[in-house]
């Protein structure tokens, strides 16, 4: 009779594991979907980086010339000559807009070679979803 109570109590402990087991799977897979659902748009993320760390709005703004180019003015002459913003953020690529800032320019790339691929791309999104 010991036996049979030792072997059924082992049963349900083995039972309510595999339970706990299957359920906390399950709770991440939720959350992993949570994070997908909450993440910021390429957009989104370039525009935070924009106004943030990358502090471009310094230089920058959407429509109007300040010691920069426009961002407009940068979407549009980079799509034009199909160009390549994060090649040149890289500094990997010649400027095609304004050659005679660069060199105002070469101090912020400090900013942008710690940043990651997908900031970046952030960036470049942001600047392309400017244009009209």
């Amino acid at each position: 009779m010991k036996k049979l109570l030792f072997l059924a109590a082992v049963l349900v402990l083995l039972s309510c594991k595999k339970e706990n087991q299957e359920s906390f799977g399950k709770s991440e897979n939720k959350s992993e979907e949570s994070a997908e659902n909450i993440a910021k748009s390429p957009e989104a993320l370039g525009k935070e980086i924009f106004e943030g760390k990358g502090n471009c709005v310094a230089c920058h703004q959407v429509n109007n010339k300040l010691i920069g180019p426009s961002v407009q003015d940068i979407a549009k002459i980079y799509k034009e000559k199909n160009g390549n913003i994060i090649a040149f953020l890289k500094e990997d690529a010649a400027p095609l807009v304004d050659p005679s800032q660069y060199e105002v320019m070469k101090t912020n790339f400090a900013l942008t070679e710690e940043m990651s691929d997908e900031e970046l791309k952030g960036l470049e999104a942001y600047f392309y979803s400017n244009l009209k």
